[in-house]
């Protein structure tokens, strides 16, 4: 039996069913448990850092299938909410370069059924970060519940505010809606993380470096983008520094950004730079190590990349 610590991390989103191509022939598929906020939950506990995901698990055997995935993993039970409605569900595609492509099915998920009462009314003490992430963010009616978990978190300053927004168009709704409420998320967070796609969402007109000081003027003390197969940069207080991405053989990139941000959360965690008082923890990392910060999540997405679907590397692999 895994013994459970208190949770350093509390991560808050969706687990979706990934229905990847099999081996078979035309049509054949494999669910695989997926879900970018699950997928980060589960990066940072492989790479040490005690988590907790809270989440609605659906009652169906995709559901069955998502709690044991979570359980075998070592993440904290104690968020996992048994809930009526049906698990969500992506059939996944893989284009040339390996990317993946999602055609998602989940309208009647529990995942975005938050109800009254079912998200804590408080961390415990020892919770140094709160982590939320993806379609939770902006599907109703769990959506308004989530917002309002970020925003009375970040101004209690007790732990660290994390986002990624993982923008998928089409699902979440009226792009103008979703572009002011992905707005208002970030301004609740201390440490964001957004791809070069999701910022060309939130901000078509601007290059990503434009684009990532449009977000730190809402007040994040750390924004960290990822450019795909290019690198990373990250944006401080006015400290910037970048990497490259890793040369690998790419297999497929599932997952790939649900890792970087899972170590992020595991460096930061490591180096205490999670906690109480969060602006003051974020206020002098300096150049070396925003880049030694970028260089661990990269080459932990770097591991990903080489394996089939979201499988992050635990802490050995990356020695």
């Amino acid at each position: 039996m895994i013994e459970h610590t208190d949770p350093h991390l509390v991560v808050v989103g969706e687990n979706v069913m990934d229905l990847l191509p099999a081996p078979g022939g035309p049509g054949a598929l494999r669910a695989v448990p997926g879900g970018g906020p699950a997928n980060t939950a589960v990066a940072a506990r492989r790479l040490g850092v005690p988590t907790r995901f809270l989440a609605r698990i659906g009652s169906d055997g995709f559901g069955r299938m998502i709690r044991g995935r979570l359980l075998v993993e070592g993440l904290d039970p104690v968020g996992l909410l048994p809930a009526e409605e049906p698990s969500a569900l992506a059939l996944a595609g893989l284009g040339a370069d390996g990317s993946a492509v999602y055609d998602f099915r989940m309208d009647d998920a529990a995942d975005w059924r938050w109800r009254p009462g079912e998200l804590p009314e408080e961390l415990e003490p020892g919770v140094r970060a709160l982590h939320a992430a993806s379609l939770a963010l902006f599907r109703e009616p769990g959506a308004g519940f989530v917002e309002a978990l970020l925003r009375r978190e970040h101004g209690r300053g007790r732990v660290t505010v994390t986002l990624d927004p993982n923008i998928r168009p089409g699902v979440i709704g009226d792009p103008e809606a979703a572009r002011a409420l992905a707005l208002r998320h970030v301004a609740q967070a201390h440490v964001v993380k957004a791809s070069d796609e999701d910022l060309a969402f939130l901000y078509p007109d601007l290059t990503p470096e434009e684009a990532a000081d449009a977000l730190v003027a809402l007040g994040p003390s750390l924004v960290v983008v990822t450019l795909g197969a290019t690198g990373a940069f990250a944006l401080s207080r006015g400290v910037r520094a970048e990497v490259s991405a890793p040369r690998v053989e790419v297999v497929d990139t599932v997952g790939a950004g649900d890792t970087f941000m899972g170590a992020l959360l595991a460096w930061l965690d490591a180096h205490d730079r999670l906690g109480y008082d969060p602006r003051a923890r974020l206020a002098d990392l300096a150049e070396a190590d925003l880049t030694e910060m970028l260089g661990f999540a990269a080459r932990a997405a770097a591991v990903t990349v080489t394996r089939e679907g979201a499988d992050p590397p635990v802490t050995a692999d990356l020695a």
